[in-house]
């Protein structure tokens, strides 16, 4: 073997090693980007089905009494909650205790109902 077939082999066998590296660094960086995806969609699988049971509940328990575009209502008792901006704690806190003609709710929803509902309504209005 001469010198030159030599040098032809240590520079394919240099380059085979560079894109064999290459290509590892490659699928290792790309990864993560699977577990990101996976995990943002679950987060709003979670959002939108917590959305869902919260409008569910809205229709039942606030639709006769209040409007809201986005869960179909129309009901004149109470506010029209399309014109009211506020957030989930104050929502929370006004279906569990009631007040200015509207009843209490606490005793007759469970806790992960009232949330619901809360974070429905600041969400819509």
């Amino acid at each position: 073997m001469t010198f030159a077939s030599a040098s032809v082999i240590v520079r394919r066998v240099a380059l085979a090693s560079v894109v064999l590296v290459l290509c590892v660094g490659v699928t290792a960086c790309g990864g993560d980007d699977d577990a990101t995806t996976t995990e943002t969609t679950t987060e709003e699988t979670t959002t939108t089905t917590e959305a869902a049971a919260g409008r569910e509940i809205f229709v039942a328990n606030c639709g006769s009494c209040h409007t809201l575009s986005d869960a179909g209502t129309s009901g004149a008792v109470g506010p029209n909650l399309d014109t009211i901006d506020l957030d989930a704690s104050a929502v929370e806190m006004q279906v569990r205790n009631g007040g200015g003609g509207m009843p209490a709710f606490e005793g007759q929803l469970t806790d992960v109902e009232i949330a619901a509902v809360a974070s429905y309504v600041a969400g819509s209005s």
